[in-house]
């Protein structure tokens, strides 16, 4: 069941999505190709999925109180959860995080929307809401992804199309969601009579591999013809203990970390995305203070240190629903960027956790996610039949996967089933 977001007097904004969203102002605009998709039978569709914050939620609201008398109190009709710019305003975040908070009960290990709310993720197997995250098309996301297809002769909402879902969740909490995908991928199948490719970006992939492990193989070899993953942090993302710890703005000045931090605690994707035993040495450090270096066996005295001790049950909850690294099953293009410093420890001060980090230190990753992380797809080479393919990217960043140019020729090759012929497996590094 899908339970919302929503938002702020009017406020919406971008937290966890890779800092760098670009505006309609900056986006590179793809090459033009022929239109001949119908035509051309050794085309696969293509649906996607975003990654965390990638689609556009919508609230209504009929709220028993306030956190401040300008907030709206009730609504008639469905508005901008994310993304409503108006979240910037002083007030409106006030008003936002109220909206699109969770409300978690440890007894029964499942979230519910803040009294008086409800939210929706609008236009499911269309594109438009992973487009552009909000209504007036300044952050974008897929875009250009999706245009570079359209170019090419894939049709909208038809040969290319989009799997949004409520991003605060993890997928034990989001089973409609997970059968509404099954039912667009078999809906695409039997409109082309051919399998379908899916891609996922980011936290996406994650989704994307617990839908696949929950399929059985004669279902995903009849509907799936591959999965390409963009930027996957397969063995969970460092990033996120600073975000559950003190909050991170992602460099919006006008938002404060801690008063952020109140709505970043709230997602249940925030533990599920925490670096997993599985995948980091015991020893390592992801969180340094003057009292304790806390490594991934420290996890319950870190949400205790930090006065989140919802924090620990959700990790609980969701620790194992994709860390294992059960093969998909089905033919796996691994993509992601390398070569740029990329943060593995946080180094505080005493004013942990109210603080901002004072330190750092860098491994090689994409800037978001380190490429340890990333590079543990190929843990399934040989794990199973379908084959799995491996490129890095010299130099790319975390979001650039699904905006640069030789991504999405390498994406359109795939899709045309050139992998291996025209496509490049090992695309020359990026400067």
């Amino acid at each position: 069941m899908e339970v919302g977001a929503d938002t702020v007097a009017k406020a919406d904004r971008n937290f966890d999505l890779p800092s760098k969203i670009r505006t309609s102002l900056g986006f590179p605009s793809p090459p033009t190709a022929p239109s001949n998709f119908l035509k051309t039978c050794t085309r696969f569709a293509l649906c996607s999925v975003p990654g965390n914050l990638g689609n556009q939620l919508e609230a209504k609201l009929n709220k028993p109180s306030l956190v401040h008398w300008m907030c709206y109190k009730k609504t008639e009709n469905w508005f901008p959860l994310w993304i409503d710019l108006n979240m910037l305003m002083p007030i409106g975040v006030d008003c936002w995080i109220d909206n699109i908070r969770l409300v978690y009960n440890r007894t029964t290990r499942r979230s519910s929307n803040s009294p008086g709310v409800e939210v929706r993720v609008p236009g499911f197997g269309q594109t438009y809401p992973i487009e552009f995250l909000d209504i007036n098309k300044l952050a974008g996301y897929f875009y250009t992804m999706v245009q570079h297809l359209v170019n090419a002769g894939y049709v909208r909402n038809e040969t290319v199309r989009g799997a949004p879902y409520d991003w605060r969740l993890a997928p034990n909490e989001n089973a409609k969601y997970l059968q509404m995908l099954q039912d667009l991928v078999e809906d695409m199948y039997e409109q082309y009579q051919k399998p379908v490719y899916l891609l996922g970006h980011s936290m996406g992939c994650h989704y994307v591999l617990y839908f696949l492990n929950h399929q059985p193989q004669a279902w995903k070899d009849k509907y799936i013809k591959g999965f390409i993953s963009l930027g996957a942090p397969w063995g969970g993302a460092v990033k996120v203990l600073r975000v559950m710890a003190s909050g991170e703005n992602d460099g919006i000045p006008m938002l404060s970390t801690i008063k952020i931090r109140e709505e970043q605690r709230m997602m249940t994707t925030n533990p599920w995305m925490l670096p997993s035993e599985s995948a980091w040495p015991d020893d390592h450090v992801f969180i340094s203070t003057p009292t304790f270096n806390y490594t991934n066996r420290d996890y319950q005295r870190f949400f205790s240190d930090i006065s989140f001790e919802d924090g620990w049950y959700m990790w609980e909850e969701t620790k194992n629903l994709t860390s294992d690294l059960v093969p998909p099953g089905v033919e796996v293009w691994c993509m992601y960027g390398v070569g740029l410093p990329t943060i593995v420890r946080y180094i505080y001060d005493e004013e942990f956790p109210n603080g901002d980090p004072v330190d750092f230190a860098y491994a090689d990753g994409d800037d978001t996610v380190d490429s340890y992380s990333m590079g543990l797809c190929k843990r399934w080479i040989g794990q199973q039949e379908q084959p799995v393919h491996v490129t890095e990217y010299r130099g790319l960043a975390h979001l650039d996967m699904v905006f640069h140019e030789k991504v999405l020729e390498q994406i359109q090759n795939i899709l045309e089933d050139q992998y291996g012929r025209d496509g490049d497996s090992n695309p020359e590094p990026l400067i």
